[in-house]
């Protein structure tokens, strides 16, 4: 801090009257705060107050809509200020690893950041080896992050955050889900680094009170305002009360607090049923090789609150889906009030509520629709349904939001909401999964005096889990649950005696070092606690920051070619993607090729012969003599002929009139009846063209043959197909579809590249590191460009061994067009993924966007000449129509880049069009 203080510094973060609003709902309500310089600062609240939005704002990840948010001295708004503080600002975001791609090993996600901060290869390995010898990440070097336990994705994140040393560190609830032993260890670790680093700012969202009590100060929020500030001391001597929680109940507003009541458990009753509600016999799960849920056992009485503790990806949720039969064991045994667990049993199934993780009810139908179809599908009696929602909407609070949609409701009320669905049937067991996850203490006081009623008034029978220890102390029993197997098994004050601990969090931490979760997972405490030492054993002491100062350029080499290397690692190990990539092309190309064909051949048709004579059935033979006719059974009638031609079993009728033959030799006019298929226009002309073909080849024949009659001044016609003699389908197709699919595909690969980090959430990273939007895209196009080229030489073989369709013409040319037109392609995917969300619907705008225009316009099978209007326009513009050209004068007409040169003109000029286009409507920031 160069002698200035923390106290004397100025602050880190300044709000001024911020506002945020996403639609409707208002974020942050006119906020205006100042986050000291040197400290750690936590803000606290339950889900949905704005603690997220703040921080995102803080990071850059975020536009400012309204307001003043200054950090590190500098106006966020600035897209310049943001360049130059970007390297001094580290971001992890809410969720497990969210910042972090999950095909990449521990190595190579820390290289990919190291490199995005400009470090050489001597200091990324130096720092690489220096924090994960810190955090105890140094064995799983080579481990996926996807396969990392909950705490290790929030170490590795945290590494990742720390590669380029900031001055100002954002964690946005970086404990939520992980188990007591791997918090401890997270918040060990980041005490250790600011001893090493006591200059740097953290600021903390956190939903756990406990964890709370560490920080330096606190800022406690909800819905969008500040409710009070100032360190956690303060603030329980501020309201008077004995732990944060309920500090953070006396500060909430007068109207949200109305009625509360602390939670009193009264103790399940000595003569309580001894009938075994739930019972678990070595229940295992696995998916492939992965155990899920390890030979796990317990029995739970009837009327019991049973607790189940453990941290995400622990097995909780996997074998609370075994006990409803939604998943199938693959070993061991369940049973429910005695009886095997079997999804079809609905007897069984109508005794047991489920109410799962996330929120799942209908957002489209009403409290009271939903309330009464859950009814219906659990069988009660119509007669009782009304009564029945009735009395879950008076006891579970719900008559003011009866008529109301679920979305609109606050998450407190969708909980109860869910759980009053999931007791509408009066079951006898209710299994919770999560249940207050992210409700404010209020809404899970009330939660659980809800529970507490049902379990000790009703008879109710509560299974639920948690993740928050005072709730834990609540239940009767509790399971403590690691890596799929269980611990402990007993009362919460018991595990705590049995443990000679002071609290149930640390009785758990004494669980999971006893089985072995420090060291065979985590890494242990004790390197963490010894990082600046061996920080400093590197013989560099503090290190060397300077790098990351100065102001970054506006294009980096070195940042582009990381995402590049990072794409095509995460291609190369996506199976999925690699297969659709490759051998997708050429089964399209294969089914096309066969499938879309322009020849009319093989035509099946019946003749209605009224006239029956020698010159009639002549007449009929000269339709079967040809290559492009196939005769059926004569027809009878004409309801004989409308029957077949309805169920398409003639494409063709013709109808000889009585007296054919006898008005033919007298001269007299002669009509024919020919009934033809109009059902495609295309085809139907061509028919027709055939049967005049044939027709005046027949007469010719007759007046030649029969009446010695030579027609005079006779010109004859010798017709010759250049490129493509015998008129085939093949040769005309076969280079049209070759750039069908090289548009269609990469624009959809490289779409779905862009999207799928969205909605994984690894899209934060454009946001918050020096990274442009030229880089990134360059990134994400370069290995999609070499698939596409791939790809192509791939289809070229194909077309010459499977259809006999060689490239006569210079192929280099075509190569060229090839790479140019793969530019194109992928930057319109790119384009499509800056209006799409999700990759469904990237999918489909990428492919709207690519074969309707392709097919209707440009000219795959009618000529862009013979368009006008908005057709001509739209063929005349979209790249497809020229690479169309290109492509068949190369493959058909053995022609060179001279004779096509004009045709490459605007597919160069799109490049810029289209990546222009990509760039100014990708946003560096959330909006």
């Amino acid at each position: 801090m160069s002698g200035v203080t923390a106290a004397e510094a100025p602050p880190v973060i300044r709000l001024s009257n911020v506002m945020l609003r996403y639609a409707k709902t208002l974020a942050l309500d006119n906020l205006t705060l100042d986050f000291p310089a040197g400290r750690m600062t936590g803000l606290i609240g339950p889900d949905g107050v704005g603690k997220s939005s703040l921080l995102a704002l803080a990071a850059g990840a975020r536009a400012v809509q309204q307001g003043t948010v200054e950090v590190l001295g500098g106006d966020m708004r600035s897209r310049r200020h943001r360049a130059l503080v970007c390297p001094r600002i580290a971001y992890m975001p809410q969720g497990l690893g969210k910042n972090l791609y999950p095909t990449l090993t521990v190595e190579e996600n820390l290289q990919f950041f190291a490199r995005l901060f400009g470090h050489d290869a001597p200091e990324r390995r130096r720092r690489i080896d220096s924090l994960t010898r810190s955090t105890g990440l140094k064995p799983f070097l080579a481990r996926p992050a996807g396969k990392l336990s909950g705490g290790m994705k929030q170490k590795l994140a945290l590494c990742c955050a720390l590669i380029h040393d900031p001055d100002l560190l954002i964690l946005d609830e970086p404990t939520t889900g992980v188990d007591p032993l791997a918090r401890a260890q997270f918040w060990n670790l980041i005490a250790s680094i600011r001893k090493g680093r006591p200059g740097m700012s953290v600021i903390v969202a956190t939903a756990y009170m406990d964890e709370a009590q560490r920080f330096d100060s606190l800022v406690a929020m909800d819905a969008g305002r500040i409710l009070a500030t100032g360190e956690p001391r303060a603030l329980l001597e501020r309201t008077h009360s004995d732990t944060l929680e309920a500090a953070f109940i006396a500060l909430l507003p007068e109207e949200r607090r109305r009625g509360h009541q602390p939670v009193v458990v009264e103790p399940l009753p000595a003569d309580a049923a001894a009938d075994l509600a739930i019972e678990a016999r070595d229940l295992t799960m696995r998916f492939g090789d992965f155990v899920a849920v390890d030979h796990v056992s317990f029995r739970i009485r009837s009327g019991e609150i049973f607790g189940f503790l453990g941290s995400n990806g622990c097995g909780k949720s996997t074998t609370m889906k075994m006990l409803t039969g939604l998943l199938p064991a693959s070993e061991g045994s369940a049973k429910l009030f005695g009886r095997e667990v079997d999804p079809n049993d609905i007897d069984t199934r109508t005794r047991v509520g489920y109410m799962s993780q996330a929120f799942s009810l209908y957002g489209e139908l009403t409290v009271q629709q939903n309330l009464v179809l859950h009814a219906q599908l659990f069988h009660v009696p119509p007669q009782e349904i009304a009564a029945r929602v009735d009395e879950m909407v008076s006891r579970f609070g719900l008559s003011d939001v009866r008529d109301a949609l679920p979305d609109s409701l606050p998450l407190g009320m969708r909980q109860r909401l869910s759980l009053a669905v999931a007791m509408v049937h009066k079951p006898e067991l209710l299994i919770l999964d999560e249940p207050t996850s992210g409700v404010d203490p209020v809404a899970r006081d009330n939660f659980w005096q809800l529970m507490i009623e049902l379990a000790r008034r009703d008879q109710v029978t509560i299974f639920i889990s948690t993740h928050f220890m005072n709730e834990a102390e609540r239940c009767d029993r509790i399971s403590l649950m690691h890596a799929g197997r269980v611990l402990a098994t007993e009362a919460p004050a018991e595990l705590v005696r049995l443990r000679g601990t002071a609290t149930l969090e640390e009785a758990f931490i004494g669980y999971l070092i006893e089985a072995g979760a420090d060291k065979a997972e985590e890494g242990g405490a004790e390197a963490m606690i010894e990082a600046p030492a061996s920080t400093s054993d590197s013989g560099t002491g503090t290190l060397d920051r300077s790098s990351n100062r100065s102001r970054p350029r506006a294009f980096s080499p070195s940042r582009a070619l990381t995402y590049i290397w990072r794409e095509a690692l995460e291609l190369r190990r996506d199976p999925v993607r690699a297969t659709l990539a490759l051998l997708g092309s050429l089964v399209l190309m294969f089914v096309m090729g066969y499938g879309v064909s322009l020849d009319v051949e093989s035509l099946t048709y019946a003749v209605l012969d009224r006239d029956q004579t020698e010159l009639s059935h002549d007449y009929a033979l000269n339709m079967s003599g040809s290559r492009y006719f196939v005769e059926q059974a004569p027809l009878s009638d004409y309801n004989d002929l409308d029957k077949r031609m309805r169920s398409g079993q003639l494409s063709l009728a013709i109808e000889i009139p009585p007296n054919f033959a006898r008005d033919l030799q007298r001269g007299a006019p002669v009509q024919l009846g020919v009934w033809i298929d109009g059902a495609m226009p295309q085809r139907a002309e061509t028919i027709r063209g055939y049967v005049l073909g044939l027709h005046q080849a027949w007469l010719m024949d007759q007046s030649i043959h029969r009446l010695g009659l030579t027609p005079a001044a006779q010109v004859n016609i010798e017709t010759r197909f250049r490129y493509n003699p015998d008129v085939k389908s093949a040769p005309a197709m076969v280079p049209a579809i070759i750039p069908l699919l090289l548009l269609m595909l990469p624009a959809m690969l490289t779409a779905l590249a862009v999207v799928r980090e969205r909605e994984l959430g690894s899209i934060i990273n454009l946001y918050v590191t020096p990274v442009t939007r030229s880089e990134f895209l360059l990134g994400k196009q370069v290995p999609y460009v070499v698939l596409a080229l791939l790809n192509f030489l791939l289809m070229t073989m194909l077309a010459r061994i499977a259809f006999g369709v060689p490239v006569k013409g210079n192929f280099l040319t075509l190569l060229a067009a090839v790479l140019i037109y793969s530019i194109v392609a992928t930057g319109m995917g790119m384009l499509a993924s800056t209006f799409t969300r999700s990759q469904i619907a990237a999918i489909f705008l990428t492919m709207i966007g690519t074969l309707i225009p392709a097919i209707q316009f440009s000219g795959l099978i009618n000529p862009l000449s013979s368009m006008e209007g908005s057709g001509r326009i739209i063929g005349s513009i979209y790249p497809a129509t020229y690479m169309f050209t290109i492509s068949r004068g190369v493959i058909n007409k053995a022609l060179g880049f001279t004779d096509l040169h004009a045709q490459f003109w605007p597919l160069l000029a799109a490049i810029p069009v289209v990546l222009g286009l990509t760039t100014v409507l990708l946003k560096k920031q959330e909006t």
